[in-house]
């Protein structure tokens, strides 16, 4: 029932609210999602880069706090620029199924540009950081083991940074397959829909309970 409501409303684009030009109450709720949703991946990356610089080539707290303005700059300026870049670009449209102002729910090309592909970009170096972290941290760990020494508080410490990384690597990799099968599919979805043979048991549909998935994560 739910995957039968969603398809007409894929298909009527003209019932969606477009652009930046659309009330204000729209803008700001496009800006506090897209936004602050960007801002918060990146300040993912940016903790996962200071990590590796403390754990993995042996960076003291002063020099990390050093580079703390260009953390800010980057974490604020990047999603900043993203923003602009859709309201200039009138690309702010509307969720056809939470009903919320975003960008990329009518067009494929804001959907790759803007949503997908700074997801998996952030996603892949973050992970990187994470990975060669871990690295070093394993290899510390063996020499210490050689020495003799007691490693409960390092192994510890790689604990709790496993569970961080799971926290946030599962989400964010389920949210990114989520759009890549709506980015995949919703052509076909949409031809379908506008097929003058609804009775059809074959046509494409999509999932409702991957849009639910997407939007719980």
């Amino acid at each position: 029932a739910g995957a039968a409501e969603l398809q007409p409303e894929l298909a009527v684009a003209e019932h969606v609210r477009y652009e930046s030009t659309g009330p204000a109450l729209c803008t700001v709720v496009f800006l506090l999602v897209y936004f602050f949703g960007m801002a918060s991946s990146i300040w993912w990356v940016i903790l996962s880069l200071t990590w590796f610089l403390a754990a993995g080539m042996k960076w003291g707290n002063e020099a990390i706090a050093g580079y703390a303005q260009y953390f800010h700059l980057a974490a604020w300026l990047l999603p900043s620029v993203k923003s602009i870049a859709v309201l200039a670009l009138s690309s702010v449209d509307g969720d056809p199924v939470a009903g919320i102002c975003y960008v990329g729910n009518q067009s494929l090309e804001n959907l790759r540009g803007f949503v997908l592909a700074p997801l998996v970009v952030y996603l892949f170096t973050g992970s990187l950081f994470l990975l060669a972290g871990f690295v070093s941290l394993f290899r510390i760990r063996s020499v210490i083991k050689q020495g003799g020494t007691k490693t409960d508080k390092l192994e510890k410490l790689m604990i709790r940074i496993g569970i961080f990384t799971v926290l946030y690597t599962v989400p964010a990799t389920i949210v990114i397959a989520c759009y890549i099968y709506e980015q995949h599919n919703r052509e076909a979805w949409e031809q379908a829909q506008n097929c003058s043979c609804p009775g059809d048991p074959h046509r494409p549909k999509p999932d409702y309970a991957v849009f639910m998935l997407k939007y719980f994560m």
